[in-house]
């Protein structure tokens, strides 16, 4: 199969070979399996919607592999993708919202202890109150454990913003959850 007409801007045959080595498939299977749920985890939090997280983990992988290789190494790969899945999920925001059958709430069977529960609970109405930005600078400052700078890189923003905006963020979480009686963060 001809990969360059499936995907445009890859390179097979010779102009791969003069290009720098890609990432061959385990490679990509073993950076996959490292970095995949935590993308996805990262998607579905910051955006509220577990298809749309399913649909834009599959794109940035895509346009992951559409790019020439980074020669930094697996952290500033990881750190690309998620840069990929930022650009890609400030996209969907900036488009027109449309309603779908998706949207009705549905009820969910519960199978976590009672801790995890309760602290689900309290958390998902305090992160749905959040507006979708202070929710995915959240997400990369303590799900991820990235820097103010890595954040700053992953979403185009200033160092210095991102360390306010973190504060503004943290605030207004201790607030909804104060506000439903769960205590402070």
């Amino acid at each position: 199969m001809n990969w360059e007409n499936v995907i445009p801007g890859i390179m097979t045959g010779a102009a791969a070979q003069t290009a720098d080595p890609a990432m061959d498939s385990d490679q990509f299977a073993a950076f996959y399996e490292r970095s995949s749920r935590q993308l996805w985890a990262y998607l579905a939090r910051t955006s509220g919607d577990a298809a749309l997280a399913d649909d834009l983990m599959q794109e940035s992988y895509v346009r992951f592999l559409c790019v020439r290789p980074l020669a930094e190494g697996e952290i500033a790969s990881r750190r690309y993708l998620f840069r990929i899945a930022s650009n890609l999920l400030r996209d969907h925001w900036r488009r027109p919202r449309t309603l779908s059958i998706e949207d009705a709430p549905v009820e969910r069977l519960a199978q976590d202890t009672s801790v995890q529960m309760e602290s689900r609970l309290s958390l998902e109405p305090a992160m749905a109150a959040l507006r979708p930005r202070d929710r995915q600078l959240l997400w990369l400052a303590h799900a991820e454990n990235y820097s103010h700078r890595e954040i700053a890189e992953i979403t185009g923003l200033g160092v210095t913003s991102i360390r306010l905006l973190l504060f503004r963020a943290r605030r207004q979480m201790a607030q909804a959850l104060e506000k439903n009686g769960r205590g402070t963060v």
